[in-house]
């Protein structure tokens, strides 16, 4: 190997380590309400605290009853009555219920899109006693 290849070969690579980097953060909740995996007394609000702001037309959520105590065989049963609003510069999002939940367990799941474009999708599992 010639040694202007050598000195070539190792300056690029000095730089390819010194380059900064550039970082891909995603959508993720950082917080909710309930938390996950929490048990709960009749919620009448349920909120999402996201990592960033959401471009708002791509969320999509909802609310979901995966059990039901003494009934086997639950299926999943969608809950509708609610209405969504935002706060905190478009990175809350809360769920007010017409309605409290009843006994049983529940996810909210979600997904969304940060400036970045990305869809993200996720679950929050909760149970209501």
């Amino acid at each position: 190997m010639r040694f202007s290849t050598i000195i070539a070969a190792a300056a690029l690579a000095l730089a390819t380590v010194g380059a900064p980097s550039v970082a891909v953060a995603h959508t993720r909740v950082v917080s909710s309400s309930p938390t996950e995996g929490a048990t709960v007394s009749r919620p009448r609000a349920l909120t999402l605290t996201f990592s960033e702001p959401l471009l708002t037309p791509t969320v999509a959520t909802s609310i979901v009853m995966t059990a039901m105590p003494g009934m086997a065989n639950h299926s999943p049963m969608v809950i509708r009555n609610f209405q969504t609003a935002w706060s905190n510069g478009n990175k809350t999002l809360t769920l007010n219920l017409r309605e409290p939940l009843r006994t049983g367990t529940y996810e909210v799941r979600w997904q969304a899109a940060g400036a970045d474009g990305h869809r993200m999708t996720g679950t929050v599992h909760f149970t209501v006693s």
